[in-house]
C-alpha cells in the first residue's frame, strides 16, 4: 500500500516539474553583419542561404529568421540581422563546435570562411544575447499572404539609464500590460527578450510583424491610441524608463525561416 508521505511526495514532484516547465523561457541570439556594400551583402547571403542556415537546421533549430532594413531605413544596405533561437544559453558554444566539425557546412561556406584578409565578407559582427520575457516566453512565427518583399519586421531596442529603470520597463511590459495591449491591437510579436549580453545594455528588445508597411503604420496608430496605453504610460512608476530607443524596419531575406 502506498503510504500517504509517497503520495505527497510524488505530487510534490510533478508540481516542481510543472513549474519547470512553466518558468521555461528561450534564449535568443542576435548575430548583426555590418556591411559596406552590395558584394559583401551577396557573399553574407550566400553564406547564410547555403551552408549557416541548412547547418543550423540540422543542429535542430528549425527556424531562422534573417531580415534587411528597407531601402527608406537608415540602415538600409548595412546591416543584417539573424536571429536565432535556443532553448538553452549554452546552445551558444555547442553550435559552433558542431559547425566546425560539419563538412557540409564548411563546403558549402568555404568562400565566406575561407576568405582573405584583405576582401573579408563583412566589416563586423556583433552578437546579442536575450533571454526572452516572462509573458511571452517563446518564439512565435507569423504567417502572412503578402509576398516576403513587402512584409514588415520591426526591430526595436530599449535602453535603460539604469538597470533599475531598465528593470521597470521590463516590468511594464510583463505585469504593466504593455505586452497585452500589442496582443489587443494584433501586432504579431515574434519575441520579446531582455539584453543579457550586447553592447547597449542595460536595454530590452523585442520585434513586431505586419503584411505589409501599411498594416505596420494602422498597427501603430492603434497602439499609440489605446485607451490601456493611455493610462499605462501615464502610470509614474514607468516614467522615464526609456533612455534611447533605437528601431529598424526590416523585410526578411527570401530565404528566411521567418
Amino acid at each position: 500500500m502506498t503510504s500517504k508521505k509517497s503520495i505527497s511526495g510524488i505530487v510534490f514532484l510533478l508540481v516542481f516539474l510543472c513549474s519547470l516547465t512553466l518558468a521555461a523561457r528561450d534564449y535568443y541570439q542576435i548575430k548583426v553583419y555590418t556591411i559596406k556594400d552590395k558584394t559583401q551583402e551577396a557573399s553574407i547571403d550566400k553564406y547564410l542561404k547555403d551552408a549557416y542556415l541548412p547547418a543550423l537546421h540540422k543542429a535542430g533549430i528549425k527556424k531562422v529568421g534573417v531580415f534587411k532594413p528597407i531601402a527608406d531605413d537608415a540602415a538600409a544596405g548595412t546591416k543584417i540581422f539573424v536571429l536565432i533561437p535556443l532553448k538553452e544559453l549554452n546552445q551558444i558554444g555547442v553550435l559552433e563546435e558542431k559547425l566546425l566539425k560539419d563538412k557540409n557546412y564548411l563546403e558549402a561556406g568555404s568562400e565566406y570562411i575561407d576568405a582573405k584578409h584583405d576582401n573579408p565578407p563583412y566589416e563586423r559582427i556583433e552578437s546579442i544575447v536575450l533571454k526572452a520575457f516572462a509573458e511571452m516566453p517563446e518564439l512565435f512565427v507569423p504567417k502572412y499572404d503578402t509576398p516576403k518583399s513587402a512584409q514588415i519586421f520591426e526591430l526595436r531596442s530599449y535602453q535603460g539609464a539604469t538597470e533599475k529603470l531598465w528593470r521597470k520597463k521590463v516590468e511594464m511590459f510583463n505585469e504593466g500590460g504593455e505586452i497585452e495591449i500589442f496582443k489587443k491591437v494584433g501586432s504579431n510579436a515574434v519575441f520579446y527578450g531582455e539584453v543579457v549580453s550586447g553592447s547597449a545594455m542595460p536595454n530590452l528588445m523585442y520585434m513586431t510583424s505586419y503584411s505589409d508597411m501599411e498594416s505596420n503604420k494602422a498597427h501603430w496608430d492603434a497602439f499609440r491610441q489605446h485607451p490601456d496605453w493611455l493610462i499605462l504610460k501615464e502610470k509614474e512608476a514607468y516614467k522615464n524608463t526609456v533612455s534611447h530607443i533605437d528601431k529598424w524596419l526590416c523585410h526578411p531575406t527570401d530565404y528566411s525561416d521567418i
